[in-house]
């Protein structure tokens, strides 16, 4: 298993618990970023900058994940598509994205997508709380502890 994430927009504080995940059970981190980013002093965490431009993060993450992997994402459209291809997508809030959920988070989010271009003023995403990092933590926790034995 490989952990993925979506780096350019996922909080520190994600970053940073996945970092321990993964020192603590040896799995292999794959940081995904457009920018620059500050690198983790561990040989588990990889970090990819990929070209600038619209979903080229996206892209990577998608032809470069395998079934069984976990990608840290907070984007819907790319959730689906790593779940399409046998992944589990986890939300940095801490919301996990299966084949059996996607669907109808998909629908949601490009209905929002929809009113946002009719000029309905939707709001954007609260700010990344404590409560935030505790889901996320409990959620990375719970699918970690559910992957096969190595």
């Amino acid at each position: 298993m490989v952990i993925w994430v979506d780096a350019d927009a996922c909080p520190k504080a994600a970053k940073e618990l996945i970092a321990r995940a993964s020192a603590r059970l040896q799995l292999p981190v794959r940081l995904v970023a457009n920018r620059p980013l500050a690198a983790f002093p561990s040989p588990l965490i990889e970090v990819v900058q990929v070209p600038a431009g619209s979903d080229v993060a996206d892209s990577y993450i998608v032809q470069h994940v395998a079934a069984g992997d976990l990608v840290v994402t907070a984007d819907i459209p790319l959730a689906s598509l790593v779940v399409a291809r046998g992944a589990t997508a986890l939300d940095p809030r801490g919301e996990i994205h299966t084949a059996d959920s996607i669907g109808e988070r998909l629908a949601v989010r490009n209905l929002m997508e929809e009113l946002r271009w009719a000029g309905v003023e939707t709001g954007g995403p609260a700010a990344y709380s404590p409560a935030d990092r505790q889901r996320f933590a409990q959620a990375l926790d719970r699918l970690l502890g559910r992957r096969p034995a190595s």
